[in-house]
């Protein structure tokens, strides 16, 4: 079983990590500090650090050092995100931003465990169950595809897999193009497992989730003295990528003047930094993705066309989970199977409404749609089999169009999905629409994420989902 440190000075995110790990088969420790772990524990011994970047004394990188060869997985918040970059150039494994939802954490530990066995030419341990590797064990994954880790085996997907075999060794530019919800971060990283840089990092972006003010320095990184509030030079996104692959996911929502430094980079295989005069070369593979039509966006000037063609050298389409046939039900039993074993059941089923209302229903949020419909059945059952109605489905809603429900939960009372004015009868989805309309123009997109207690990215994917435009005015800019 891994041993795992974690060293974290918050007592609740400590102890809510711990028992995540715990819960999915890892022997854990724990330290506050830097200090603390140093006294308390042989820290080389341990298989991996998980560790956040500002600590009491020193700092989480501290213990790269101290580790001698473990590796060391980099907790930040958005805040020291490129404090995070220069983390990995010290030899951090990787990182991860706060806050994380579990998947994101579990697939993180379970990559990290995973290549170093590799590295040390040890044998995989098996996996235990609800414990996902690099979506090997997300639902989605098969163990017949199980270098690719994607479940499903319906001729579409069969056919994306061909293509990811084919495409992963190469160094071309990959567009992945599909709903939200349906995997494609999954793709892009069976692209860099399979491919010559897998060794090297994979830095993962969504261009959606950074404000406008803040996109170019993150990519690029900045000089000193480049903009107010740049007390130091900062390496960028892109060049923490180097020699490995760059994610740019959501690309469409990429600034134009952004998107022509992207193209230089494209082109020339060089950046130059924010406020510098100085080009450095950086080899770096792209893999973008997106639920736009960017040809279209491109012809009405809201993407360059240049940089579509530049992208466009290979394209991969994701199918939708309506267009998926029987996987929907393959995926959905991976889901039970890993929720149930959160909450230790062994007894949970699906009835056999349900699984007739999960083949048929439309899913307009996809997979994420139906990740959250089977946790929440999960948490809410009271006997052994979960009932259609316990979804929060119903068949006869399948032949609704996809903007007509929402997915998360059912329509009651008749809400209006544009009224400001609350009712006992809102629904999850109608109280998000309610608190953004009602604040979004005196709080910033990180303040309207920390109270509804989500990250931004999943405020932005909710406000796409919902037809909730991000106002452009009318709040003071979070740089």
């Amino acid at each position: 079983m891994p041993h795992i440190l974690i060293v974290e000075d918050e007592t609740i995110i400590r102890s809510a990590l711990r028992r995540l790990l715990e819960r999915n088969q890892y022997q854990v420790s724990e330290a506050g500090s830097v200090q603390e772990a140093q006294e308390r524990f042989s820290i080389p011994t341990f298989d991996l650090i998980v560790s956040d970047l500002r600590l009491p004394g020193a700092p989480g990188t501290e213990l790269i050092k101290l580790g001698q060869g473990t590796p060391v997985l980099i907790m930040t918040s958005y805040a020291s995100l490129r404090s995070a970059v220069d983390s990995m150039k010290m030899g951090a494994v990787d990182y991860i931003a706060k806050p994380f939802d579990h998947d994101e954490m579990l697939q993180a530990v379970a990559r990290i465990l995973r290549d170093r066995q590799s590295a040390n030419g040890a044998p995989a341990e098996q996996r235990p169950a609800g414990k996902v590797a690099n979506g090997a064990d997300k639902p989605g994954a098969d163990n017949s595809n199980g270098e690719i880790g994607i479940i499903g085996s319906c001729p579409p997907m069969q056919d994306l897999y061909s293509k990811i075999r084919k495409v992963a060794p190469t160094d071309s530019n990959v567009l992945i193009q599909g709903e939200s919800g349906t995997g494609k971060e999954l793709v892009a990283r069976a692209l860099h497992n399979l491919s010559k840089r897998a060794k090297a990092p994979m830095i993962s972006v969504n261009c959606a989730a950074i404000p406008e003010s803040l996109i170019e320095s993150e990519l690029f990184g900045h000089e000193k003295g480049a903009f107010t509030g740049a007390s130091a030079g900062r390496a960028g996104l892109v060049e923490a990528a180097d020699g490995g692959t760059l994610f740019l996911d959501e690309i469409g929502e990429l600034p134009l003047e952004a998107q022509a430094r992207l193209l230089r980079v494209l082109q020339e295989g060089e950046i130059r930094r924010v406020g510098s005069v100085q080009s450095q070369k950086v080899d770096v593979r792209l893999i973008a993705a997106t639920h736009r039509d960017l040809k279209s966006l491109a012809k009405i000037g809201q993407f360059r066309e240049d940089l579509y063609y530049r992208l466009h050298v290979i394209a991969l389409k994701l199918p939708a989970l309506r267009e998926r046939g029987a996987d929907v039900n393959e995926i959905a039993s991976a889901f039970l199977l890993r929720q149930s074993a959160r909450i230790n059941r062994t007894d949970l089923t699906f009835a056999p409404d349900a699984e007739q209302a999960i083949r048929h229903y439309s899913w307009p949020g996809n997979v994420r749609e139906l990740e959250n419909a089977v946790e929440r059945a999960v948490i809410l059952s009271e006997s052994p089999e979960i009932s259609a109605e316990l979804l929060g489905i119903d068949i006869e809603l399948s032949d609704l169009e996809d903007d007509d429900f929402i997915g998360l939960a059912p329509q009651q009372g008749g809400a209006s999905n544009t009224s400001h004015e609350p009712t006992e009868d809102l629904s999850l989805e109608d109280y998000f629409q309610h608190f953004v309309l009602e604040h979004q123009d005196h709080m910033t997109e990180t303040e309207l994420a920390r109270k509804l207690g989500v990250s931004r990215k999943c405020l932005w994917e909710r406000r796409q989902r919902l037809g909730i435009p991000r106002r452009k005015t009318g709040v003071a800019s979070e740089s």
